[in-house]
């Protein structure tokens, strides 16, 4: 066990709050824990004055390979319960995050798998290092993702392409697929970043509200809100099937060595994959 903390704040530039996913061991998978001072720590900053723009990135090698397949604890907030009800709730801290005043940068490195790149989406920005890979690669054993927002920002056939193969893309293909804004060698990531986050700090914080409310408007005005809720339901329904329920007993038997079944045949992830 660990005494460090799970999530790191820092303010880098005046106006602009980061915060830092910490279990860089785990590849910041994303435990209740870590949520929870996720959450807080999003809604602390949406309440300071001081703060106009806030980063999202992650510690070590990655942005986050994804939710905590061996973490057990209390959920962040309360979700009415049923089958469907963890993707329900991955699903309402999306529109938690996108609810805030503030605009939240995501600056991704390395792996954003699965959970990861719902935390990315859940941004308003994103910016990715050019090797970055994002993919939801729990697609071909597991279920449906929780929050199915591939086909809202990548379109229909890109989205359709992903889910279909758990395929990861790289950072230079997540800007050419809307996924991110821009990409960056990794080496200057965070330099880009910071600066992108200081420019959008000189604007006003009231009228940077109203501007980021606008294009959030739009996108539910085309059904994206409602399309994301009804979506949880068809995650509800993966856990039913046989493939799934068979992986979930390899899990129970090692989450490694089932992760390294899964992606055998495709070449890629599993847990000796590095980057």
């Amino acid at each position: 066990m660990t005494d460090d903390p799970v999530l790191l704040q820092d303010d880098p530039a005046p106006g602009v709050r980061r915060l830092t996913l910490n279990r860089p061991a785990k590849r910041n998978a994303l435990s209740n824990q870590l949520r929870g001072a996720l959450f807080a720590a999003l809604e602390a900053a949406d309440t300071d004055p001081d703060v106009r723009v806030i980063i999202i990135r992650g510690a070590g090698t990655c942005f986050s390979s994804g939710y905590d397949l061996a973490g057990v604890g209390p959920l962040p907030f309360h979700t009415a319960g049923n089958q469907a009800q963890w993707a329900r709730h991955v699903v309402e801290g999306c529109f938690r995050m996108w609810d805030l005043a503030k605009p939240i940068i995501a600056q991704v490195h390395g792996w954003c798998l699965a959970g990861g790149s719902e935390l990315a989406f859940a941004c308003d920005l994103v910016y990715v290092a050019e090797d970055a890979q994002v993919g939801y690669p729990a697609v071909r054993t597991m279920s449906p993702p929780d929050n199915q927002f591939y086909p809202w920002l990548m379109g229909m056939r890109a989205g359709m392409e992903l889910m279909l193969t758990g395929d990861s893309i790289s950072g230079i293909e997540a800007v050419r697929l809307q996924f991110a804004n821009r990409a960056f060698p990794r080496d200057r990531l965070e330099t880009e970043v910071l600066a992108m986050a200081t420019r959008i700090a000189k604007v006003d914080p009231e009228l940077a509200q109203l501007n980021k409310r606008l294009v959030h408007r739009q996108m539910e005005a085309m059904g994206l809100r409602a399309g994301l809720r009804a979506g949880t339901e068809l995650h509800g329904l993966g856990w039913h099937t046989g493939a799934s329920r068979a992986y979930m007993g390899k899990m129970r038997e090692g989450v490694k060595q089932a992760l390294d079944v899964r992606d055998a045949e495709f070449g890629d992830y599993g847990t000796g994959a590095k980057n």
